[in-house]
């Protein structure tokens, strides 16, 4: 009698064991081929408060899209999930200093937190207009630009 309860004993934890071990065998492959994290990001290098916004082509037509307050030398995501456009377009400012991060691609701003729906007549509608930087992102599904400590000079990355 005492032989069946040792080995009921040692048989039921080695069986759960062999079970969980079978389960995450099979788990693997799913585990290993789960998509990457993907999203666009922005990495503030400069000493100072960067304020950012981003325009991009959506179902709607030109949206553009501000502002993010990133802390020197943070990032902040502004887009979440796999990109959908292979373009993107960036627009930042010191804080501090007054430097920009700009472009020759025109897109309307507002002074304050927004979500513009086109690019025609930013003044008209009371908005501000600004040069936004192209970020050709080959249909990557994330993209990262670093701005440096010297406005006009940023890089993007995969």
């Amino acid at each position: 009698m005492p032989h069946s309860n040792t080995h009921s004993s040692v048989t039921g934890p080695g069986r759960f064991a062999r079970l969980c071990l079978f389960l995450s065998i099979l788990a693997a492959p799913f585990a290993i081929a789960a998509p990457a994290h993907a999203d666009f990001r922005v990495c503030n290098g400069s000493q100072n408060l960067v304020g950012v916004a981003i325009g991009y082509r959506s179902t709607d037509g030109w949206v553009s899209e501000g502002w993010w307050q990133v802390p020197a030398s943070t990032c902040a995501t502004l887009i979440e999930g796999e990109l959908k456009s292979r373009y993107y377009y960036l627009y930042a400012e010191d804080a501090a200093r007054g430097g920009r991060w700009a472009g020759n691609v025109n897109m309307c701003v507002a002074e304050n937190e927004f979500k513009i729906v086109g690019v025609q007549d930013c003044f008209k509608r009371g908005y501000q207009q600004m040069g936004f930087k192209e970020y050709d992102t080959g249909r990557q599904g994330s993209w990262m630009v670093q701005l440096s400590d010297t406005p006009g000079t940023q890089e993007g990355q995969k």
